[in-house]
C-alpha cells in the first residue's frame, strides 16, 4: 500500500496516534480542505481490507498551526472510555513552546481567566473573573536556549480555547509566528511553534500505560533548539 500522508506513532486495535503537521486540521472547516481523520481513514481501509465504513473517533484537537501527537479512538468504546478520559483530565499532554521573549521566571504556574470571543476565533486573558471567563491554568519551564529563542515545556491542567498561545503571551512571551497573539512575523510554513509533544495515558482497553511522544517538526529552528533533548 502507498505510504500514508501522516507520521504514524502509534496503532493497535483500538487506538492509533499520528504526528499531526501544522497544515493539518482535526476538523473540517470553512477551508473546505479534508480533515486528518479521513486520510486516516482511508489509510486504515486499505490497511486492512475493511469493507464498507471505517470508524474513526476524534478524542481531541489540536489548532491548525499546531504540530504533534493527536489519538485517534479506532472502536466506540475506547472512544466512551478516552472521552471520559480527556474530561476527568486522566490524560496528560506535555507542549513544546518556542519563544523569542523569554518568561522572566525560567519556571512558574500560570492562572489567568479566559474569555474566548468566537467572532475573532480568540481568547482574552484577565487576571481576574470576568463575564463567561474560564479558569486557566498550566505550569512551564525553561528545558533550552538558543542565541534568540528559548523552547518551554508546558504541561497544561486544563484545556482552553487557544490556552497555551493566549496564557504565553499574557505574560510577554507570544509563540514564534503566532500573529493572533501578537508576534511580530509569521512562520514560513503559516504554523506557529507549538508543538504536542507528548500524551501519557492508561489504555482504555488494555489498560496498559502508553506513552507517544512526537519527533518535533522537521526545520532548521526545532532541530537545533531541541538537539539532545
Amino acid at each position: 500500500m502507498a505510504q500514508p500522508p501522516f507520521e504514524i506513532l502509534y496503532e493497535d486495535n483500538h487506538i492509533i496516534a499520528v504526528n499531526k503537521r501544522c497544515s493539518d486540521i482535526v476538523q473540517g472547516d470553512k477551508t473546505g480542505d479534508e480533515p486528518l481523520p479521513e486520510a486516516i481513514k482511508r489509510y486504515l481501509k486499505e490497511k486492512y481490507n475493511k469493507p464498507g465504513n471505517v470508524f474513526l473517533g476524534v478524542t481531541h484537537r489540536l489548532d491548525r498551526p499546531t504540530s504533534g501527537v493527536v489519538l485517534f479512538a479506532r472502536t466506540g468504546k475506547a472512544l466512551t472510555r478516552l472521552n471520559a478520559m480527556f474530561q476527568n483530565h486522566e490524560i496528560k499532554k506535555t507542549y513544546w513552546a518556542v519563544v523569542k521573549q523569554a518568561p522572566t521566571a525560567p519556571e512558574a504556574r500560570l492562572e489567568h481567566h479566559l474569555v474566548r470571543v468566537e467572532k475573532q476565533n480568540k481568547s482574552y486573558a484577565y487576571p481576574t473573573a470576568k463575564p463567561n471567563s474560564k479558569v486557566a491554568k498550566l505550569t512551564y519551564k525553561t528545558i533550552a536556549k538558543s542565541d534568540t529563542y528559548t523552547l518551554l515545556e508546558v504541561m497544561l491542567e486544563t484545556g482552553r480555547h487557544h490556552q497555551i498561545r493566549c496564557q504565553l503571551a499574557a505574560i510577554g512571551s507570544p509563540i514564534k509566528g503566532d500573529l493572533k497573539y501578537g508576534f511580530a512575523r509569521s512562520n514560513p510554513d503559516a504554523g506557529i511553534s507549538l508543538h504536542a509533544r507528548r500524551i501519557e495515558f492508561i489504555h482504555p482497553v488494555t489498560k496498559e500505560n502508553i506513552s507517544i511522544t512526537a519527533p518535533v517538526p522537521n526545520d532548521n529552528l526545532w532541530r537545533a533548539i531541541s538537539k539532545g533533548l
